[in-house]
């Protein structure tokens, strides 16, 4: 039997607004056009690949001739379709609510290469692009993911001292050139980054750099293990 509240707010598809059986879905047609990610996978950023898994490591063609700072990474999404409107609505159009479901595909995603023992960190945004925004978007997906998880969170160990460019219309090696040395560990509380293994969290990867510029100051900062994970994976000609 359902609830009064229920009766008068059913439960809404969190992209169209139709009726959904459970809180934070989708329904069937959205659900259709949402890429998520399955099968096998780059084991270092979750881009799906052809063929099946046997246990192996595999990599994509981006993460093979590059050297990561990180070990292993994952991705619940395709970033197209009705997923690249999910990412910009909780980027840039206050849907704070699109983060729990989110989070728990990312979870479900995780799941392959989950360590029970890590730490998640958000990727850190510039103090004025917080104020602006008013929320840093992989800091709320990782509080969803890490609870979804039952991780221990700490999304204030890593900082962003220089505001960088938008990423948008610049090539792979402008990113890297503009994310380089653009995040710290933070002078007083990133020391709990020693010895750990950290799970760091974002909305979306295309190149790596700025995955790999956290990645390379959480390893700074003594990390152990780094691991990745993204709501969206950018994939060339998805």
């Amino acid at each position: 039997m359902q609830s009064p509240l229920k009766l008068l707010f059913p439960p809404q598809c969190v992209t169209c607004g139709d009726p959904v059986e459970a809180e934070f879905g989708l329904c069937g047609p959205c659900w259709g056009k949402t890429p998520f990610i399955a099968g096998l996978v780059c084991d270092c950023c979750g881009t799906p690949l052809p063929g099946e898994e046997d246990g192996t490591r595999v990599l994509c063609d981006d993460c093979m001739p590059d050297e990561r700072p990180w070990g292993r990474g994952r991705s619940a999404l395709i970033y197209k379709d009705n997923a690249r409107r999910l990412v910009m609505a909780l980027k840039h159009g206050d849907r704070l609510d699109l983060a729990r479901p989110a989070g728990v595909w990312m979870a479900r995603a995780l799941t392959p290469i989950l360590d029970p023992e890590v730490l998640v960190v958000p990727v850190p945004v510039h103090w004025t692009r917080l104020m602006k925004r008013r929320y840093n978007q992989a800091a709320v997906l990782a509080k969803v993911l890490a609870t979804e998880a039952r991780l221990e969170f700490a999304p204030d160990l890593l900082i962003r001292p220089r505001r960088t460019l938008p990423h948008d219309r610049m090539g792979n090696a402008a990113r890297f050139a503009n994310m380089d040395g653009a995040i710290e560990p933070h002078p007083k509380r990133g020391s709990r980054l020693a010895g750990r293994k950290v799970l760091l969290v974002d909305d979306v990867m295309t190149s790596g750099a700025t995955l790999t510029a956290t990645a390379r100051a959480a390893r700074a900062a003594g990390a152990r293990d780094i691991d990745v994970i993204t709501l969206a994976r950018v994939v060339k000609d998805a």
